[in-house]
């Protein structure tokens, strides 16, 4: 395990666990609505769409593209070690958007970074039980 100085998320075992254990398994998992069939990002116990509590997890593709993204060159804590450094709100193929860091970029040269551009979810090992994802660049 790398060497991991951010602050490690804390999954909640009634919203967000099917997320994080398959994140440990390299696997984006993902909340659907069994009423209104329509996925959602964040996790959370209804349906954003249509309130339902009827929520089901499925595997997703972790293939999505950049819907758009911004260069961080400030930042505070951890992060600031690696201004300059890009987010973004990725499209999901599954449907929904998902805010993240970015990699696979040259931030520096944010003209090389393309809207549309697609990307293939990744996770770094932040402690035994917990993997953060992130987006890369795929060509």
């Amino acid at each position: 395990m790398a060497d991991y100085n951010k602050p490690i998320p804390s999954p909640d075992p009634y919203v967000t666990q099917p997320f994080w254990d398959g994140a440990k398994e390299g696997k984006l998992m993902l909340p659907r609505c069994t009423s209104c069939n329509r996925v959602h990002w964040y996790p959370r116990i209804m349906c954003p769409h249509c309130y339902s509590s009827s929520i089901e997890w499925f595997e997703a593709s972790g293939e999505g593209y950049i819907h758009t993204y911004a260069v961080q060159n400030r930042a505070f804590g951890p992060w600031g070690e690696e201004t300059p450094y890009a987010t973004a709100y990725i499209d999901l193929k599954e449907g929904d958007r998902m805010f993240t860091a970015l990699r696979g970029v040259d931030a520096e040269h944010p003209e090389t970074i393309k809207i549309g551009a697609k990307v293939k979810i990744e996770f770094d090992q932040a402690s035994d039980d917990v993997f953060v994802p992130y987006w890369r660049v795929v060509d």
